[in-house]
């Protein structure tokens, strides 16, 4: 009995450094980009996003990028749930293009795998999150906690305006490696999981700057505060289910979504119709409950990837494209 308890004791004891050790340097990588420390390259992986059903016409209606939640560790989908989510995706909103190769937790794209001093460390961390033993689990959640740093540093006001450029010149930079054309501006759909949500909203600000193109964000169970880039989107969907608990987290923890401040962004951008809620049922944050899932069935049916699916194809974006 003593050694598991041991076990247990030292992986708590890892994950505890691990948050105060991320909590101390997560705002050294958006600083340092600022500084030019990491030079000017952005970081991207080839990576197949399944095909839709039929072939993409020459002239596509918008292109959708999809953000993770904070359990990635590079741009790559290791959830098979992902996968068939981009799939479905794909084949529901034939006129688009799908982009998926985007690690948002990154100021560069860069995955936590391959960086120059930590990535032998973070392989082992990724080695233990796949690991069939739950105690070993528990240390991959390291990555989670070093992610959910991230997306602090993006809701900071000191720090949120350089990572959210950061990742506004990533997107920019992926959409046109993709094929967008800068001239003619077409409609982004912005789908923020979970954490990327924030990340989403964030970067709209600087993305909205620069191209000058229709901006939809697509919170998928998204946490995020008051972020100046709600008033910048053109329209940002909120996506939850019922069963949803991590999402109503943004309620409470940032101050700027409590109804009483008047002037935030978030409560102006409600006041002026900038933002939609949409209820998916009873559907849970993440996991065999979650929003991806296949296995589990609606009231009418409907599995909870086919409701998440749907949804966000029958948003009707054209009808809040700003004048």
């Amino acid at each position: 009995m003593a050694e598991p308890f041991a076990n247990i004791l030292s992986l708590f004891g890892i994950a505890l450094l691990g948050l105060l050790v991320w909590a101390a340097l997560a705002p050294f990588e958006a600083l340092g980009w600022w500084a030019g420390w990491f030079g000017d390259k952005i970081y991207q992986q080839e990576i197949e996003v399944p095909p839709p059903v039929r072939p993409l016409p020459v002239e596509v209606d918008n292109y959708i990028v999809f953000l993770s939640g904070i359990s990635r560790v590079s741009g790559e989908p290791m959830s098979r749930r992902e996968q068939n989510f981009l799939r479905e995706l794909a084949s529901a909103m034939p006129n688009s293009v799908v982009i998926d190769n985007i690690f948002p937790y990154s100021v560069n794209n860069l995955p936590l795998t391959g960086q120059p001093i930590f990535a032998r460390m973070w392989r082992w961390v990724l080695k233990r999150k796949l690991s069939s033993h739950w105690l070993e689990r528990l240390a991959g959640y390291l990555i989670n906690v070093r992610n959910m740093w991230q997306v602090a540093m993006s809701i900071d006001k000191r720090y949120g305006p350089i990572y959210n450029q950061a990742l506004a010149q990533v997107l920019i930079y992926t959409l046109v490696r993709h094929g967008y054309d800068l001239e003619k501006r077409r409609p982004i759909i912005l789908i923020g999981y979970s954490g990327a949500g924030q990340i989403a909203v964030g970067a709209t600000t600087y993305l909205k700057e620069e191209l000058n193109a229709p901006i939809f964000v697509v919170s998928l169970g998204g946490i995020f505060g008051s972020d100046v880039g709600l008033l910048a989107a053109d329209h940002v969907f909120h996506l939850y289910g019922a069963e949803d608990r991590p999402q109503r987290l943004s309620q409470i923890l940032f101050p700027g979504r409590w109804p009483f401040f008047f002037y935030s962004a978030w409560n102006r951008a409600v006041r002026l119709g900038r933002y939609t809620e949409v209820c998916l049922g009873k559907v849970a944050h993440s996991g065999g409950m979650g929003y991806l899932t296949t296995s589990r069935h609606l009231a009418d049916g409907e599995t909870h990837l086919a409701r998440t699916v749907r949804s966000i194809a029958e948003l009707p974006y054209k009808q809040y494209v700003l004048g």
